[in-house]
């Protein structure tokens, strides 16, 4: 309800508690308590006794009401779940996957306790400062495929920051990152059988307006946010629904196709590896490497010595020498 309230209120003229009331089927007093709820949640609304509501201004948060507006899909983003505070979005977008969530349901929260990275990293979420998303996915794919998303939604991060005027590189196969530190973490995992996918999450966090003091000490040389670097406020919500628009393209490309093409391309032309030597980790083992290409099935190609191979993604993690990348 409180969302239909607030597509009824408008930032130019007044509406009356009395239309809001007819409008909804609600009684005034259940307007008035509504209109206090979104006053809590951060919007600024004037109210007069004889005019009734203006909108004055809106928070920078990711509800569905807010980013639905800036919506170019079909089904991605089409529904959302907008929570203020859980452990984890991907945690949260696996039980909602099981109980029947559709394709493309996104769950979105103001801040997580228990954020995972990828090899089991912990991820820090502070209140309002970032994208912390999940997507729910059930594509009729072979599971040995699912890893491709990644690349995927590593390519929609990178243009939908790039659509914001920012410059980013892709550091294959789930990091993007700015200035060699890291902005940008992508971790998916499916749920399934040998032969079938029953679901396919897809978690992104990006640091937006996360301060210095936000980063833990031994982060600090490693990680990094958009405000950091650009040293103003980035709008969350503008960003984020730029990544949905460009994943579900981009998406649709692979599931239609079979070809990641599209993804792929970006991700070789502002790839952080190509062309570098990275020390190469594989469980304990570490070797020296030079990056030579991303193969089309979105494999690492690297030169090992006199040997040519390609590095699957999920084995592996990447390093310079004596920086993160």
């Amino acid at each position: 309800m409180k969302d239909k309230i607030l597509n009824l209120l408008s930032e130019d003229e007044y509406i009356s508690g009395e239309s809001i009331s007819a409008s909804l089927g609600i009684s005034r007093a259940a307007v008035w308590k509504y209109i206090n709820a979104l006053k809590l949640e951060g919007y600024k609304i004037e109210s007069s006794t004889k005019k009734g509501y203006l909108l004055l201004n809106r928070p920078d948060i990711l509800s569905s009401a807010e980013i639905q507006p800036l919506l170019k899909t079909q089904y991605i983003g089409k529904n959302i779940f907008h929570f203020q505070s859980i452990n984890s979005t991907n945690l949260k977008a696996k039980e909602l996957a099981n109980n029947g969530c559709p394709n493309g349901t996104v769950i979105i929260s103001e801040e997580q306790s228990s954020g995972r990275g990828r090899l089991g990293r912990d991820w820090i979420s502070p209140y309002g400062k970032g994208i912390w998303m999940s997507i729910i996915l059930k594509p009729e794919i072979p599971p040995m495929e699912a890893y491709k998303v990644t690349i995927i939604g590593a390519a929609a991060v990178h243009s939908a920051l790039l659509e914001n005027g920012l410059s980013t590189l892709i550091k294959w196969p789930n990091d993007i990152v700015v200035e060699g530190k890291k902005i940008c973490g992508i971790l998916t995992e499916m749920n399934g059988e040998l032969n079938k996918i029953h679901s396919l999450i897809i978690g992104i966090g990006i640091n937006v307006n996360v301060d210095l003091s936000d980063i833990p000490m031994d982060l600090k040389d490693k990680a990094s946010s958009l405000k950091i670097l650009a040293k103003k406020d980035f709008s969350r919500k503008i960003i984020l629904a730029s990544l949905l628009n460009h994943f579900e393209s981009l998406y649709d490309a692979f599931i239609n196709t079979g070809s990641i093409e599209d993804s792929l391309y970006i991700c070789r032309k502002y790839s952080a590896v190509i062309n570098k030597e990275v020390l190469l980790m594989e469980g304990r083992k570490s070797t020296k490497v030079k990056v030579k290409d991303i193969s089309n099935n979105g494999h690492l190609i690297v030169q090992d010595g006199a040997t040519l191979r390609e590095v699957i993604s999920g084995e592996v993690s990447l390093r310079c020498e004596n920086s993160y990348i």
